[in-house]
C-alpha cells in the first residue's frame, strides 16, 4: 500500500519539480526542433562541407550517451571559467541531443517530397532557402510529426538527466525527498506518476494526429 503522506507532506517539491520538468521539455522542445530542421537542411544542402557538417553532428551527437553531452556543459565549460547552472547546462545538453534524432526524422520527410517542388521552386524565380522554407519544409513536417512526436515524449523523460546536475526537475527532487524521508519505493512511485501526467496525453495527442493525418492521404 503506498504511503500518501510521502505526497502530501512534500507535494511542494514534487510541484516545483513538476513545473520545472515543463519548462526544460517546452525548452527543449521548441531548441530541438529549430537545431534539427537546421541540420536537416544542411545535411541535404548542395553543399558538402555543409552535408558533412550535419553529417558529422548527426553521428556525433546521437552515438554518445546523453549523460556525457550533459556532463559537458555542466562540468566541461566550468575548467574553461564558463560556469552553467544545472538546469541550463541540462536544458542545453537535453536540446541538442534530441536534435540529432529530429534531423533525421526531417531529412527523411524532406526527401519523401516530390523532387518536381524543388525544381519548380527554383523555376519559379525562388532561392533554394526560400523554396526550402515555404514549399518543402511546410510538406516535410506534416509528413514527420508523428516521429518527431515521439521524440518530444522521449525529451520529456529523458529530463530526469538533469537530476544528476542538479537541474530541479521532478528527478532532482524525488532524490531529494528519497533522501529525507528514506521511504524509497513510494517516493519514486510519485515521481514516476508525474511523468505519466505529462507523458500520457502528449502520447494520446500524437497518437490522434497520425491517425488524422492517416485518413488525409
Amino acid at each position: 500500500m503506498l504511503d500518501f503522506s510521502v505526497l502530501t507532506n512534500y507535494f511542494d517539491l514534487y510541484l516545483e519539480g513538476f513545473l520545472n520538468t515543463i519548462k526544460v521539455s517546452l525548452i527543449g522542445l521548441i531548441g530541438s526542433f529549430i537545431l534539427g530542421v537546421i541540420v536537416a537542411v544542411m545535411r541535404i544542402a548542395p553543399m558538402k562541407i555543409l552535408n558533412f557538417i550535419g553529417a558529422c553532428f548527426v553521428e556525433f551527437i546521437r552515438n554518445i550517451p546523453l549523460i556525457i553531452i550533459v556532463f559537458f556543459f555542466y562540468h566541461g565549460l566550468a575548467t574553461f571559467k564558463i560556469n552553467l547552472s544545472g538546469f541550463v547546462a541540462g536544458t542545453i545538453g537535453l536540446s541538442i541531443y534530441t536534435a540529432s534524432f529530429i534531423a533525421e526524422a526531417v531529412r527523411a520527410g524532406i526527401q519523401s517530397v516530390d523532387k518536381g517542388q524543388m525544381e519548380a521552386g527554383r523555376s519559379s524565380g525562388l532561392t533554394y532557402i526560400q523554396t526550402m522554407r515555404y514549399i518543402i519544409l511546410p510538406q516535410a513536417v506534416k509528413i514527420v510529426i508523428p516521429p518527431i512526436g515521439n521524440q518530444f515524449i522521449n525529451l520529456v523523460k529523458n529530463s530526469s538527466i538533469l537530476g544528476v546536475v542538479a537541474g530541479l526537475e521532478l528527478m532532482y527532487f524525488g532524490d531529494y525527498i528519497a533522501q529525507r524521508n528514506y521511504v524509497i519505493f513510494d517516493t519514486y512511485i510519485f515521481v514516476g506518476v508525474f511523468y505519466l501526467i505529462l507523458t500520457v496525453p502528449l502520447s494520446l495527442f500524437v497518437n490522434h494526429l497520425e491517425k488524422r493525418l492517416a485518413r488525409s492521404y
